[in-house]
């Protein structure tokens, strides 16, 4: 397993990743909310973060996690990788290396709740919505021992 910076020509493939990993573990979100937030992360939200991903041996992309001024921004691992580790390695990764110390989860997702808790964040505080003033609220974390990580 290797983390390395993902390029321009990793989007499409970090596309699927991202659309069959948040298919796995965001019910809540419904077909025209996914269909409207593809064009968004493919134009815009790569770009806005420090996007890193882990790959096999064969160069697959297997998962990833974009970082912007202290808050992992997005973290998505494809479902058959999901349970190996990956998502702890991105954080680990994030905290020690691109300063990530806050995490926004979406409150109907308790496996990302409970993954965050797991690896060392606290819940600080929560938005009625999302990002984009839908409804999804968010749940703010931070960790609780940055140095656990160093």
């Amino acid at each position: 397993m290797k983390i390395e910076p993902a390029i321009k020509t990793d989007h499409e493939v970090l596309l699927k990743v991202w659309e069959t990993s948040v298919r796995q573990s965001h019910d809540f979100l419904s077909e025209q909310d996914i269909a409207a937030l593809k064009p968004l992360i493919l134009a815009h939200y790569f770009d806005a973060v420090d996007l890193r991903c882990v790959k096999d041996t064969a160069g697959n992309i297997l998962g990833f996690c974009g970082v912007a001024d202290g808050n992992i921004e997005m973290l998505f691992i494809a479902p058959q990788s999901m349970g190996c580790g990956i998502g702890a390695a991105l954080v680990t990764y994030a905290v020690k290396y691109q300063g990530a110390t806050k995490v926004d989860v979406n409150e109907q997702n308790p496996q990302a709740l409970g993954f965050y808790e797991h690896v060392g964040f606290k819940l600080v505080g929560r938005s009625p919505t999302d990002s984009q003033g839908k409804p999804f609220p968010l749940l703010h974390m931070a960790l609780a021992q940055v140095d656990a990580f160093i």
